[in-house]
């Protein structure tokens, strides 16, 4: 009879859920393998066994989060409407972040860094945007770049569900700064009739 496995996927998942709690609500330096092991009541050769270190742990809190949000907005269905598309992925993105703070907080936090000129993989959650500010360019219901386009909607989209998450916007105050500045971020970039 073989010895039991000790650091198992339990084990896993409970460090990655301390890990995550920990990561969007303290510095990242001040988070220790210590603090963490005890947190997910695990023992520190736990996490050394099957992240490697800290920052393999990170690396996994990092991609869970990514491939939350790509399902998310994958699942968004594309019509025969870019714009609208846009907006069905602006409000998904929205509660996203709502339903998952600490994941958001951890990936857009200050942990992941964000570089707008990288190349957009086949998980990337920035892809189906990609895609659909490509439809409205080669529908000409927008003007410009994919890639300004892209980091203008990320940047507004961004900026109001971290005031939202940080609670400096009630409830009534983000809805309605979420759909007026969306929509300008969008109106922005239309193609005006000559």
């Amino acid at each position: 009879m073989g010895r039991p496995r000790i650091n198992d996927d339990a084990v896993r998942d409970r460090l990655v859920e301390a890990a995550t709690e920990m990561f969007a609500t303290r510095p990242r330096e001040s988070v220790t393998v210590r603090a963490l092991a005890t947190a997910a009541g695990a023992s520190t050769a736990a996490l050394y066994s099957l992240f490697g270190d800290k920052d393999g742990l990170v690396a996994e809190v990092r991609d869970r989060a990514v491939a939350g949000l790509f399902q998310d907005l994958s699942a968004v269905p594309a019509t025969d409407d870019p714009l609208a598309d846009l907006y069905a992925l602006a409000v998904t993105y929205r509660r996203w972040g709502r339903e998952h703070r600490h994941l958001y907080t951890v990936l857009f936090g200050g942990v992941q860094t964000f570089d707008p000129s990288g190349r957009v993989g086949a998980g990337d959650p920035v892809r189906p945007l990609v895609e659909a500010i490509e439809r409205a360019l080669s529908a000409s219901l927008l003007i410009g770049e994919v890639m300004p386009i892209a980091l203008s909607v990320w940047v507004t989209l961004h900026g109001l569900v971290m005031l939202e998450l940080a609670g400096a916007l009630d409830t009534t105050t983000a809805d309605a700064a979420f759909e007026s500045s969306v929509r300008a971020t969008l109106r922005g970039w239309t193609v005006q009739p000559t």
